[in-house]
């Protein structure tokens, strides 16, 4: 079963701001869970929404920033332990584990 949902942020548009409609398809779990956060935050569903995916967003690109750092260090890395431990865990953050 799948709930579908329009995201709407309100806010944008009190602001005038151009805002861009999307409807979203959600596992039967994920949106009760939607739905219970929202209610007890005292907000709605599509503000919640737009707040997980703001967050997602912006959780992916401080990955990355730290995937980019990380691929520079080990690059410049002068000492053998330190490129073998560096190269683990950019083998992590690619592979997992």
């Amino acid at each position: 079963m799948r709930l579908w949902c329009k995201v709407v942020h309100n806010q944008f548009m009190a602001e005038g701001k151009t805002i861009h409609r999307q409807t979203v398809s959600l596992p039967a779990h994920t949106a009760r869970r939607v739905k219970a956060l929202a209610r007890s935050k005292d907000i709605s569903t599509s503000r919640l929404l737009c707040r997980l995916v703001e967050e997602g967003l912006e959780a992916e690109e401080r990955q990355r920033a730290q995937f980019f750092e990380l691929a520079k260090r080990f690059r410049s890395a002068t000492e053998p332990e330190e490129a073998a431990r560096l190269g683990d865990q950019l083998g992590r953050m690619v592979f997992g584990g």
